[in-house]
Order: C-alpha cells, then structure tokens, then sequence
C-alpha cells in the first residue's frame, strides 16, 4: 500500500513538473515573440503612414507644376503645347524644358523619396518606390487627378519583415483659385479670372436676374460646369474644344481691352466661334449677349430678344 501511494505521489510530481516545464516554455515563448510582435506593429504604422503621406506629397507637386505652367502662361503668352511631356519631366527631374525650377526643390519624384527615407531611416527600414508611371487627367470639371502607379518595397533592417506591392496613389487638386488660362492667353496677360465655381444659381428667379448679374461679376466672373466648353487642362494647353469636364464663365466685356460683338460665353467670344442669332437678356447691359445654345444654361430663355 505505501509502495502505490509513494509511486502516485511520484506520477502527481512528475505530471506537475511536466505541467510546469510546458507552461514555462510557453510563457517564455510569448516574452520571446513580444519584441517581433511589436517590431511588426511599428513597420504596419510606418507602411500606413507612407500611403497617407504619398497623395499629399503628389499634391504638393502636381500644385507646384500648374502653378509653374500658369506663370509660364503669363510670361510667354503661349500654351503649353506639350502640356504631358512636360509635366512629367517636372514630376520626375524637377525642370522646365531642361532647365531646373527652383520650385520644384524637394517636390519632385526624387525629393519624395528623400523625404519617405529620411521617415524610414529613423525606425531602422528600408523603402523604396521603383517603376513609376504619373498620369494626369481629369474626372470632373473642377479638380486635376494625379494617378501614380508605383512598385513599392519596405524591408525592415533587421530582417524581420518586408512589404512588396504595387500601390496607386490618387490626389485631387482643385482648381479654384487658379487663374484661367482662357483669359490669360486670349488677351496678352491684361485680363485675368480666377477660376470659381458659381454659387448664383439659379440664375433667374421669376424675373429677377440678380443672380445672374452677380455672377457675372465686373471683378471677377464665375464659372458652371459645361459639356459644351473645354476643360481647365485643355485651357492650359490652348484646345477650345468641348470636353465632359468642360467649364465657362461669361466675359465681363467692359474690362476687356478688345470688345466683340458676339455671345459672351468665355470659350465663344476667346474664339474665332461667333454662333448666330445672339440674344439680348432683357434688365442686363445691352453688351451682355447670348446664342441660342446658351439660353436654357442660363435660364434665360423668356428674358431674351
């Protein structure tokens, strides 16, 4: 009898000890894996904090280069013509035609990638951005998109972790605010309009056209989206074309140096278009003009003779 009890306290022992030797080794386990854990957390953070930085970082230089353009607008009088070319070439090298821009220090591809190692060097990684393709467009009538497609690769120093993928990266610039380049290229530079969308409509209410008379402002006209008119990016490259991301303003005449005779829908009368009747709008100045196709834009229809 002493010897069953003395061989259970045995087996009661060992299965203790066993009991304890695994709960130890999985507790050490745990502590072990707690730093790679952690390192993991850290290089998650950094990789999500690189895909909100990069749509900022491509704003700040797509908001650079129209700024650019628009001032070599004004300084040469002429379009830029090879509006994609070029914008790639300041996107990626930082200068105009061969020539650097100071603007673009710091907010060219290069300087993006300077600025995402400088974060990565910091928490001892690695990243880098290969294979870029930029393309610009536009997807409504009142911001730039910048699409940038990118192989990106984040390795952790140390070994412990890597990311390897392809990321698009989408920015919206507005284009309020900026000067129209319509206006700066149709009269040398002397006229200009900042680009504001309308907050006058609807134009007429009963017979009142005061909506419409402040929006066609002597300080400053607004604009409305339009099917009929070319876009911002088509008015930086001189096309007068319709596009679906159209937009127009109607021309305060009286501030214009020239004066015409013809519809003052801002892509007509900057034209060599002079579509015929035109109308007169019944309580505006006797110079505001409009064609037919523009009667219902403005609701205006009942109102012109």
């Amino acid at each position: 009898m002493k010897n069953k009890r003395a061989m259970f306290f045995t087996i009661l022992a060992l299965a203790i000890l066993s009991l304890f030797l695994v709960s130890y080794t999985f507790y050490t386990a745990i502590k072990s894996r707690e730093p790679i854990n952690k390192r993991v957390r850290t290089l998650n953070d950094f990789v999500y904090s690189v895909e909100q930085d990069l749509p900022r970082q491509l704003y700040i230089s797509g908001f650079r280069i129209i700024f650019l353009f628009e001032k070599k607008l004004i300084d040469t009088g002429k379009p830029i013509t090879d509006f994609n070319e070029s914008f790639q070439e300041m996107f990626y090298n930082g200068t105009y035609r061969g020539i650097r821009e100071e603007i673009m220090r710091g907010a060219n591809f290069s300087g993006i990638q300077a600025f995402l190692n400088e974060k990565a060097r910091r928490i001892n990684v690695n990243i880098s951005l290969t294979n870029p393709s930029l393309n610009v467009s536009q997807d409504d009538p009142w911001n730039i998109k910048l699409s940038l497609k990118v192989d990106m690769l984040i390795t952790d120093k140390t070994a412990l972790a890597q990311w390897n993928r392809t990321s698009i990266i989408n920015s919206y610039i507005p284009i309020d605010n900026f000067e129209d380049p319509l206006y700066i290229l149709s009269t040398n530079g002397t006229v200009t309009n900042k680009i504001n969308k309308t907050i006058y409509e609807p134009f007429v209410n009963g017979s009142s056209i005061v909506n419409l008379a402040l929006h066609v402002n002597s300080e400053n006209s607004y604009y409305i989206a339009s099917t009929k008119a070319p876009s911002f990016l088509d008015r930086l490259q001189g096309i007068n074309s319709a596009n679906e991301n159209g937009i127009e303003s109607l021309v305060y005449r009286t501030k214009l140096p020239m004066q015409q005779d013809k519809s003052v829908v801002d892509y007509i009368y900057f034209s060599a278009q002079n579509p015929t009747p035109i109308y007169k709008v019944s309580g505006m100045p006797d110079w505001f003009k409009l064609s037919d196709e523009s009667l219902d834009d403005y609701g205006v229809r009942d109102l012109a003779y």
